[in-house]
């Protein structure tokens, strides 16, 4: 069955608008519902969210749906969402559901459900759900109507294991600007460096519901970069709005993004042999130089398509422990489920600190590729080699590269935009072949 409500990451869009209504929010309520009461004795659900005000709306009509079919709900407010990933799988829960649009703006929202084992739903348990949905679902009788409970001490039992993952080392003498972008993670995460001893500045932690990613956070390094140099920190720590994705800047203000620290956390774990098969997972927007450093070191790259989702199936099957994507999500399945920046931060930083080395000299490790990475907001999303001339562009960039270069053409998963990454070794090259690509798709979808 073809999902219409799911994308790569959950359903998305603006909120109130569907499919980001509270009907919708409702009905899939209900549907988990339906699923999880008729499966398990004493079903229950943890849902948490960002900090947008539509996610109060969401929130009600999620909890309504699942009570209605007996289910018990434990409510965590304002949480990261590898917390709810964590929570779930510690709490024995049924499953969990996480109110965010992650790094998109205010005026969007959307949901994403993780099972009872902690991991995202695979797509064809999504393409159930819409199964369901699409029926009509009837509440229990009034006596067996579920509850629903605030989660008080739901930012302790994070914050206690997020600190476990790297053995509470020590991180005084370090001096961290943490940018949370006004999302999840505003109250958790200073918390959490300031318990292990940094110093930590602490910017865009003021959210009124709207501000969320708004000029700051993980799409916007630059702010990090910024702010590194202006307090002379050691480092710069950038999360998105559900702190899923983090993005650094080292001590001069340059940016190190996904890449570069899945790189040096693979070094490190296979240094300790910690490193399962000598293999780490990433996605094809990852870059060239990232898997020929890998290389060089005996460490095999697994490519998969975009998506933290996808990348964690991958490592799931092939037995890998490290992976993620250029973007920021990394993936400790040794530790989390899912992408979590505040556990990469914390490993990062535990690194800096027990190599007594500043960022820059642990990324050093690897050349990047010049890249030309953008997007274009498209009105319509015709399957690409179905555009005329589409292909004949693309085989034509790929005879002049000759090998040593690519693009990478997508529509996004989460947003009416298609996504352009053309990557060469000749930098002057990629930005040609990206200006006739966003010339061509301009014409074809704007």
């Amino acid at each position: 069955m073809e999902r219409k409500l799911f994308g790569t990451d959950g359903i998305r869009g603006q909120a109130n608008s569907h499919p980001v209504t509270p009907e919708i929010a409702l009905n899939l309520g209900k549907a988990l519902g339906k699923i999880y009461v008729n499966s398990q004795h004493g079903a229950t659900a943890v849902i948490g969210k960002d900090t947008r005000l539509s996610g109060y709306m969401l929130e009600t009509a999620l909890t309504a749906g699942m009570v209605s079919t007996g289910m018990k709900v434990f409510q965590t407010g304002p949480m990261p969402t590898p917390a709810i990933a964590h929570l779930v799988k510690s709490m024995n829960a049924s499953c969990g559901v996480m109110i965010t649009a992650s790094h998109n703006p205010a005026k969007d929202n959307g949901i994403k459900v993780f099972g009872g084992d902690g991991f995202k739903l695979p797509d064809e348990e999504e393409a159930h759900i819409e199964e369901i949905m699409s029926g009509t679902i009837n509440g229990v009788a009034g006596d067996k109507i579920g509850k629903a409970f605030r989660l008080d001490d739901a930012r302790g039992r994070y914050i206690e294991f997020a600190k476990q993952t790297i053995g509470n080392v020590s991180l005084r003498g370090l001096r961290v600007v943490l940018d949370c972008a006004n999302g999840a993670s505003y109250e958790i995460a200073p918390t959490i460096l300031r318990e292990l001893g940094a110093e930590v500045i602490a910017d865009s932690v003021s959210p009124d519901g709207i501000n969320i990613n708004y000029n700051c956070g993980a799409t916007h390094p630059e702010r990090i970069c910024r702010l590194v140099k202006e307090y002379r920190a050691d480092v710069g720590i950038t999360l998105d709005g559900d702190a899923d994705r983090v993005i650094f800047s080292d001590c001069h203000g340059n940016e190190v993004n996904g890449d570069r620290i899945i790189g040096l956390c693979a070094l490190d774990m296979m240094e300790r042999k910690r490193l399962p098969n000598n293999t780490i997972a990433v996605t094809i927007m990852s870059n060239l130089g990232l898997v020929d450093a890998m290389k060089q070191h005996g460490i095999t790259t697994e490519i998969t398509p975009v998506g933290d989702r996808y990348v964690i199936e991958r490592m799931r099957e092939k037995g890998i422990s490290l992976g993620g994507e250029q973007s920021g999500h990394l993936i400790f399945l040794d530790y989390a489920t899912t992408g979590d920046g505040i556990v990469s931060a914390l490993h990062v930083l535990k690194l800096m600190k027990q190599k007594d080395k500043q960022l820059h000299e642990l990324t050093g490790f690897m050349e990047e590729y010049p890249q030309k990475l953008g997007g274009l907001n498209v009105k319509q999303k015709p399957p690409l080699a179905e555009i005329p001339g589409y292909n004949d562009l693309v085989a034509k960039a790929d005879k002049e590269f000759v090998g040593s270069g690519r693009t990478v053409i997508r529509y996004s998963g989460t947003e009416n935009k298609v996504r352009i990454l053309v990557e060469a070794k000749d930098g002057a090259l990629a930005q040609k072949w990206y200006d006739k690509f966003e010339e061509f798709l301009k014409k074809a979808l704007c």
